[in-house]
């Protein structure tokens, strides 16, 4: 049975490449377009639940237009929902990607200029030209040299890419500085470090290694729960993204599932090592 959160399909319309395989009134190839704003929620339906969000330059296959939405499929990790449609544009081909937490957008070349916006970890832009000391990108704006890397630049540490985040308040599908869950957390530092990471906890549960209960943790091991995800730091020492501290924190792996457990959580479901590429 075909997961439904990654399945290019709303019962309406559906991917071309779907066809004989699910059921829809129309297929589409669809079109390609990408995020021209700092970030946008991806919804079950529209204003429907938050499932996850996509930052500036990602780009999102849509399917069907209705009413202010676009019903489509993330290119990073096949997510289907509805996006805003005024936050989309066409495409362009990116040549870096933001690697500091966040970045300004500078009207002009001068760190006193007042910025127009802020860009999130993750999102992509196309260089259009260069200073001493910033790049500029296809919007006009300039961006700090040393807050972008070329695109196919990857991070070798998903615990240090994780770090970068801490104190980020804890949002449920969230996936920036703005706000991460549990999940959003770890697929935005494997994602920089190299590894296709899906969306959520259960799904990433499926990536790796399993590691045996007598196994010691490495750093950038993975601990599971049912529901939530984090990042052992250490032997004994996890970072996640938490509804407990209601942010990004570190926290002794024993007492997280202790009070995991305590809670209705329930014990550890599965310990996995992730190799990077």
């Amino acid at each position: 049975m075909r997961d439904p959160r990654i399945t290019a399909s709303n019962g309406e319309v559906a991917h071309s490449s779907l066809k004989g395989e699910v059921e829809a009134e129309r297929y589409t190839d669809g079109r390609w377009m990408m995020v021209q704003q700092p970030i946008v929620n991806v919804s079950q339906e529209p204003r429907g639940p938050r499932v996850s969000q996509l930052l500036f330059g990602e780009r999102f296959l849509v399917l069907e237009t209705r009413d202010g939405f676009s019903f489509g499929q993330a290119e990073r990790d096949g997510q289907v929902g509805w996006v805003l449609s005024g936050a989309l544009t066409g495409p362009e081909e990116a040549t870096h990607w933001v690697v500091a937490p966040a970045t300004h957008l500078y009207p002009k070349p001068d760190l006193k200029a007042p910025p127009d916006v802020a860009l999130f970890f993750g999102s992509m832009v196309r260089v259009t030209g260069e200073r001493p000391e910033y790049l500029r990108i296809h919007t006009g704006h300039f961006i700090p040299r040393q807050h972008l890397m070329p695109i196919k630049a990857r991070f070798a540490d998903p615990v240090g890419v994780a770090d970068l985040f801490l104190g980020t308040p804890y949002l449920w599908g969230g996936s920036s500085r703005w706000g991460l869950d549990c999940s959003g957390l770890v697929q935005t530092a494997l994602v920089a470090c190299g590894v296709d990471c899906p969306r959520d906890s259960d799904q990433q549960e499926a990536l790796g290694d399993e590691i045996a209960p007598d196994e010691a943790f490495q750093r950038g091991d993975l601990v599971f729960w049912g529901g939530h995800v984090g990042f052992m730091a250490g032997p004994d020492m996890l970072l996640h993204a938490n509804a407990h501290h209601m942010a990004v924190a570190y926290e002794p792996l024993k007492e997280a599932a202790d009070r995991i457990e305590a809670n209705g959580g329930g014990p550890i479901t599965a310990r996995k090592h992730i190799t990077l590429g």
